[in-house]
């Protein structure tokens, strides 16, 4: 049986239970014993299971090419979470009397007559797994039903099917939280406890000629020795999704009390939330088991917040995403997304790489950014990246920081007041860099992206979709104060400036040169002065959305290309009026 990709509009469900001599157990996501559905299928009434897991050399192999180290589509950071989480994986199996079964390209002819794999609504695993259904029904057709070949696929990976949701919804996806809650009531399945264990599993089948490979290194696959070095303090797997979930609701005051509107963001050695995103991203952690033990926990207290706020409000955010993102075709792009608001965004390379490479020169959001970005090649960084008039900033790093800025322990991981930061900064408060290009930076860099609630909430912090109200900006200057008064995290993720007095630290630039010398920070030779004015970028990108919120409302949302050419030159003519007045109006003082 020869396998490939697939994907549907619902879940690929099971016909009708049938003995069977094999089963193929497919892991793409869910790299999970607990909660598998499709695991615990796959081994009843077989006596062989092949557990595998295809290597994808677009996802694991160097791309040269990209920003970061790291392949076509990730970054090293996540590559190494999704090792270490098949590593994970494979000893579990062992311990259950099977294996993981690495594979590059497709298996020979196994004798595999149940083919088991966790849903997902991902575009990329919907593709997959209609050609896995049109494959496996042209099986059926060719040596007939008797074959008895089937498809199993549950949707384990969410606590709700969004299908489900959007028929509730008349065939279309809600777009407002409370909608979604309404329609979505409690998880049918959440009545019972779920299997989270498994004592043992069929052995792995004859494979073959098949070759079967271990979980390859980040070496093996051909990352270089300086890239080996251990980055982010999250390590991948299961063992350690379920560690992480045992402290955080061990703490049964901090679960009731959780409040995602607050919550330090500049807290780094212990971050103020469970970080367990990345483990719920690779389906590590099942959030329906994570979502029974909130439940648990609440019986347990007095009291306890709710959603939108509260954990389990977390975990429906990201159903609301998912459900959202299933039900909106190009829902990771502006043009064709019919919920998403037409924007004459700004197309400035450099500014996006300021952003990106942390130097911006507000340092609350530099030290955010370095806490995100993988590490850095100097090589790439001067040859290709930088602007002339970055070099002496970059050169006076490495003699006064031994490198540290660039080379630094970057996690792939922020927290999510951090990343509204950053994203309102790039997009709607200052820069109005397209939110795309933020997206894709996320996407790379993050080690729990995750395509639907990336996309949501890149939509949702360039006041794109979702949230409308732009004219509420997180301040770069003011925001980190309040959590951070003296400016501890920027000292950590930006040693260039860890001398630099508590009255100047989020804003350097205003400091007295006396001050700077002291400090050992020149500003505009050691640290970079701001891209922009704040108050002036902010405005300006007020006066943009404002704008561009008028036109679609007028076009009914049917804002096509030349229009927004059109609106483009409009507010770059308003601009460059002002900019003649204000020089006329200085002449005449």
């Amino acid at each position: 049986m020869r396998i490939s990709p697939s994907v549907s509009r619902s879940p690929i469900m099971a016909s009708q239970s049938v003995t069977v001599s094999g089963s193929l157990m497919w892991f793409r996501k869910g790299l999970r014993i607990h909660d598998n559905p499709a695991l615990e299928y796959a081994s009843k009434g077989s006596t062989v299971v092949y557990p595998v897991f295809v290597i994808d050399p677009h996802y694991m192999e160097p791309d040269t090419t990209a920003f970061s180290p790291g392949s076509t589509l990730a970054g090293l950071n996540r590559i190494r979470f999704l090792l270490e989480s098949l590593v994970d994986l494979d000893s579990s199996l062992k311990k259950l009397g099977s294996r993981l079964l690495i594979l590059k390209g497709e298996p020979s002819e196994w004798d595999v007559k149940k083919l088991c794999f966790e849903y997902d609504t991902d575009p990329y695993y919907q593709t997959l797994d209609m050609k896995v259904k049109f494959v496996f029904d042209s099986i059926q057709q060719n040596y007939a039903s008797s074959a008895g070949i089937e498809v199993f696929s549950p949707v384990s990976h969410t606590l709700f099917n969004p299908a489900d949701i959007i028929q509730k919804n008349g065939g279309k996806p809600p777009l407002n939280y409370q909608s979604f809650l309404k329609l979505a009531g409690q998880p049918s399945w959440a009545s019972s406890p779920l299997s989270v264990s498994l004592s043992l599993l069929p052995p792995v089948g004859d494979v073959g000629s098949c070759e079967i490979l271990e979980v390859p290194t980040v070496k093996e696959l051909g990352y270089g020795d300086d890239e080996q070095d251990e980055l982010t303090p999250f390590r991948g797997g299961e063992s350690e999704a379920l560690k992480r979930l045992k402290v955080s609701i061990s703490n049964k005051e901090w679960v009731a009390n959780f409040e995602k509107p607050k919550g330090d963001p500049s807290a780094y050695v212990k971050p103020a939330t469970t970080v367990l995103s990345p483990y719920l991203k690779f389906g590590c952690l099942s959030s329906r088991y994570f979502y029974q033990c909130l439940i648990d926990v609440y019986k347990d207290v007095k009291k306890h917040t709710t959603p939108p706020v509260s954990l389990v409000g977390q975990l429906l955010w990201r159903d609301f995403f998912y459900t959202a993102a299933f039900g909106t075709p190009n829902f990771d792009r502006m043009k064709g997304n019919r919920i998403c608001k037409q924007i004459p965004w700004n197309n400035d390379d450099e500014l996006l790489a300021a952003w990106r490479e942390a130097r911006t020169g507000f340092p609350w959001i530099d030290a955010i950014m370095v806490q995100v970005s993988s590490e850095a090649c100097l090589e790439i960084y001067l040859m290709q990246l930088l602007p002339r008039s970055a070099l002496p900033y970059l050169v006076r790093v490495f003699e006064v920081s031994g490198s540290a800025l660039l080379q630094l322990r970057k996690w792939g991981w922020m927290h999510h007041l951090a990343r509204h930061c950053v994203a309102c900064f790039l997009t709607r408060g200052d820069l109005f860099i397209h939110w795309e290009k933020g997206r894709d930076v996320f996407e790379r860099l993050l080690i729990d992206s995750d395509w639907a609630i990336n996309n949501g909430n890149w939509l949702w912090l360039s006041c794109s979709s979702f949230f409308y109200q732009y004219n509420r900006i997180y301040s770069p200057l003011s925001f980190g104060k309040k959590y951070d008064p003296n400016g501890n995290y920027i000292r950590h993720f930006l040693p260039i400036l860890k001398e630099m007095p508590k009255e100047y630290i989020y804003e350097p630039w205003t400091a007295p040169i006396s001050i700077q010398k002291k400090a050992k920070c020149i500003i505009g030779r050691d640290y970079p002065k701001p891209v922009v004015s704040h108050d002036f970028a902010s405005n300006e990108c007020r006066r943009k959305l404002a704008e561009a919120y008028a036109l679609n409302k007028k076009l009914s949302g049917q804002v096509s290309e030349d229009d927004l050419k059109t609106l483009r030159r409009k507010l770059e003519g308003d601009k460059n009026q002002e900019s003649r007045s204000k020089r006329q109006n200085m002449k005449s003082d």
